[in-house]
């Protein structure tokens, strides 16, 4: 491959191609070192591909597929009848090294089963684990792990985490030690599982990782720590618990700003302040969780979202395949491993 390549499931979400192809428009045309492949039913893609240039058409390629992965579809239902679909595919052209990177809003437990299936995990990875950023009081970026890939996770499940999400952090961030932190009910010794306290030790004993103990939910945003290590039932019920807070007060503010007359003019002279207030808890912006772990790269986008926000999540695809973030974990985790012995 000449340039970097992504693939794009184009069938998958809750909202169908119609938004996918806006947020793939936008992509071609600003991300110009890159090529595209679309993975979907052609009929749909080849007239949303009318407005581009003669130039940026020919850094697509349309793999046509027959088959669809339903939203609501059993995993390994999909996984046994689903070989000609578009996620399929798209997993397919990273696993033969066709694509550096793919991106998928669809059907998260199959998206996951496949990806398990066809690209492995990583030596020393057990499962892989779903992740993301979120922003922090200070501006930085703090990755939350496990979203849900794995409900229940052993001590070793947990510290391997923790070795994956700070290679990503120093790869995105540029963070040079980043702060490994466990989530926990308490920064006590005492408070906490079996698994968690076990994992606590396995931190504390492993070399090259800035591990700094426990970590409690109210502290996620503070900046305390570059990476928050949990289960996935955990994580996920904290993620969709801040992007449901994060929409309350985008509503809460917009209502307020149309309530009565004054409330409109204060919130025209407010307006760069407010977008700066929007721009910041917008969840769109972070969508695009990195399913870390794999031997190769693949982004989970929200099944509902929105064009911008499955933009963001080709954006993602591009950072990790440029900074080759596979290999580095192999790399981490190794060097981790051996210390250890």
């Amino acid at each position: 491959m000449s340039k970097l390549t992504i693939a794009l499931d184009i069938m998958g979400g809750d909202h169908g191609p119609p938004v996918i192809l806006s947020a793939v428009q936008k992509a071609i045309q600003s991300i110009t070192d890159a090529q595209f492949i679309l993975c979907g039913d052609e009929n749909i893609i080849l007239p949303a591909l009318e407005s581009l240039t003669e130039q940026q058409r020919q850094r697509t390629v349309i793999h046509h597929c027959e088959q669809v992965v339903e939203m609501g579809e059993p995993p390994t239902s999909a996984l046994r009848n689903k070989k000609q679909s578009s996620m399929w595919k798209a997993l397919q052209l990273v696993e033969s090294g066709e694509a550096d990177a793919c991106v998928s809003a669809g059907n998260t437990g199959a998206l996951l089963t496949m990806a398990f299936y066809l690209l492995k995990t990583l030596p020393g990875i057990d499962r892989p684990a779903l992740v993301s950023d979120m922003p922090t009081a200070s501006h930085h970026r703090v990755f939350l792990l496990d979203l849900g890939a794995n409900v229940n996770c052993t001590s070793e499940i947990l510290f391997q985490y923790g070795v994956m999400a700070s290679v990503l952090a120093e790869q995105i961030s540029g963070i040079e030690s980043p702060r490994v932190a466990l989530l926990n009910v308490g920064e006590e010794d005492i408070k906490g599982n079996a698994q968690v306290k076990y994992a606590d030790q396995l931190f504390k004993n492993a070399k090259g990782i800035n591990y700094i103990g426990y970590v409690e939910g109210d502290d996620i945003f503070t900046d305390y720590a570059d990476v928050v290590v949990t289960d996935g039932f955990t994580g996920n019920i904290a993620l969709k618990s801040c992007e449901g807070l994060a929409k309350l007060v985008i509503n809460e503010v917009k209502r307020q700003s149309q309530a009565n007359f004054f409330s409109r003019m204060m919130a025209r002279i407010a307006l760069p302040l407010l977008k700066t207030v929007y721009n910041r808890v917008n969840p769109d912006q972070y969508n695009g969780a990195s399913l870390l772990g794999l031997r190769g790269i693949v982004i989970k986008s929200h099944g509902n979202a929105s064009a911008e926000a499955f933009y963001y999540a080709i954006l993602q695809a591009k950072q990790e395949a440029e900074m080759k973030v596979p290999e580095k974990i192999k790399s981490k985790i190794e060097t981790v491993l051996l210390e250890q012995l």
